[in-house]
């Protein structure tokens, strides 16, 4: 059996994360047992919410245990199976965390799922028709619920969830308003993805220039937020935000080395009668097929051109995912490993 290469958690940060919270280490892949197969990972997902679970605090998930392999979403390929549904060649994908193999029981529900690459590329599976995407579809269609014509509003517009989020609401005839760091990042998310407008956070760095620049790229005032970052950016979507605006907050990026974000205005949210909710998309498996069929129509189609950053090589996701912690990549960021 193959010798495997692992990233564990040895130690939990102390504010910002370090590459020194991450251990390499080496194992021997364990024989097969009846039911199960083992996959190869081509790639491994880097995500903001990794960020979360290296704490020791209480949040919606368990906290990634010190010692163990990180966990993460990964794509890949069979290459032995014990299992009838699995045959070795299948491209699959699960969550095998940052190693390079992964040994997975066949019979528990959701833990592989079988697709198919002939138009989507087996990396998009992590990406624009995996979990940002859907995560991006969750909040757009049942929390937001957009109308044609509304203005809906997403940060962190270039990364994968944000891609999406403008396709989905383009193809609802919503006019699609980014925000992202940088010029490079603007100009994809207008000129590649179809944006009718893109606020460069850089240049507008505080509640005041942030509220300005929404002002203008949004005169109708705006109906939807897809929230990834919190702080000041949400402080300004408040001020411009219409009666019964809908918000729904996914992330928040600029909280998860532990300070606090507080809201400077909260009684917006109740003179404009808004719905705020919070979500997870792993408590809502039952709209993934419907979720993932539209994305991969959208990619097939080339209405949605996904991003990719890449890392090249286990060692390097540490590096790679601080980087994306900072905004360092552009759109979805990848580890590759095989």
């Amino acid at each position: 059996m193959p010798r495997n290469q692992q990233i564990v958690l040895d130690n939990r940060p102390e504010g910002e994360a370090t590459a020194g919270n991450f251990k390499l280490v080496a194992t021997d892949t364990p024989a097969l047992q009846d039911g199960q197969i083992l996959v190869r990972h081509h790639y491994l997902s880097l995500d903001p919410y990794m960020r979360g679970r290296m704490n020791d605090s209480k949040s919606y998930a368990a906290s990634q245990p010190l010692g163990e392999v990180m966990i993460g979403g990964t794509v890949g390929e069979v290459t032995e199976s014990r299992h009838p549904r699995f045959a070795v060649g299948d491209k699959v994908v699960g969550m095998g965390g940052w190693q390079e193999y992964s040994v997975v029981d066949g019979n528990t529900p959701g833990m592989l799922r079988k697709v198919d690459t002939t138009h989507v590329p087996l990396s998009h599976y992590l990406g624009a028709v995996g979990m940002p995407g859907v995560t991006a579809w969750y909040g757009l269609v049942k929390i937001i619920e957009p109308k044609a014509g509304e203005t809906v509003v997403v940060s962190a517009a270039s990364g994968a969830v944000g891609s999406a989020f403008g396709a989905l609401a383009k193809a609802r005839g919503c006019r699609v308003v980014g925000i992202a760091g940088g010029p490079d990042k603007c100009r994809y998310v207008t000129e590649e993805l179809g944006f009718d407008a893109c606020i460069d956070h850089r240049e507008h760095g505080d509640l005041k220039a942030m509220s300005k620049a929404l002002k203008e790229a949004c005169p109708n005032g705006i109906d939807g937020y897809f929230e990834n970052v919190g702080g000041y950016i949400l402080d300004a979507v408040l001020l411009r935000a219409n009666a019964f605006a809908r918000v729904a907050v996914c992330g928040m990026i600029a909280g998860y080395d532990g300070q606090p974000l507080p809201l400077q205005n909260p009684a917006l949210i109740l003179v404009n009668r808004m719905k705020v909710q919070g979500f997870i998309v792993s408590e809502h498996m039952e709209i993934w097929p419907e979720a993932l069929k539209e994305l991969g129509g959208l990619v097939a189609g080339g209405k949605l051109r996904p991003r990719e950053t890449v890392a090249e090589g286990l060692a390097a996701a540490p590096e790679a995912f601080l980087g994306l912690l900072k905004g360092k990549n552009f759109g979805k960021q990848l580890v590759k490993l095989a």
